[in-house]
């Protein structure tokens, strides 16, 4: 069976930036399991994934506008530093939630002094080629559940 549309693919993988540093990777022996169609991976990973099937092993190279997105200058501010009230230790990396015109979203401390804070809310991997090596484990039709869903349910997927 190859991965197409109402299919559920379960992928071992490992994620590396352009320098090579890995970014990220499947457990050993637990590889993930997505929804083909549904969004549930970058579109340009899961562009590389329709037709392949199990056992198939593959190296791709996601651009950012097909990845996590081109980095918004606009997405970086900087807040007053009393915006963090009861938040005694402040440092680069730390992430915190915040709220604007379009909901909740995600922002890292980019920088911090006495007087301001700065946050970006663009995804730490906005910008990044996204270097993907895949081995595809198992593919198998979706349930009508994970369809309606839209997401895998059982192993490798999501537990309700």
């Amino acid at each position: 069976m190859q991965i197409a549309e109402h299919t559920v693919a379960s992928f071992h993988y490992t994620l590396t930036n352009p320098d090579g540093e890995v970014i990220d990777a499947s457990p050993d022996g637990q590889p993930l399991a997505y929804l083909h169609g549904a969004g549930n991976i970058v579109p340009g990973l899961e562009q590389a994934m329709e037709g392949r099937a199990a056992g198939d092993r593959f190296d791709v190279v996601v651009s950012p506008d097909q990845g996590y997105g081109v980095r918004d200058p606009g997405l970086v501010q900087v807040v007053p530093r009393a915006a963090f009230q009861g938040v005694d230790v402040i440092e680069p990396g730390m992430q915190f939630q915040a709220h604007n015109g379009q909901g909740a979203m995600v922002v890292t401390v980019a920088a911090v002094d006495a007087e301001a804070v700065t946050v970006d809310g663009n995804h730490p991997l906005a910008g990044v080629p996204l270097h993907f090596s895949i081995e595809i484990a198992q593919v198998r039709a979706a349930t009508a559940e994970e369809l309606a869903h839209g997401h895998v349910h059982g192993a490798g997927g999501h537990h309700h």
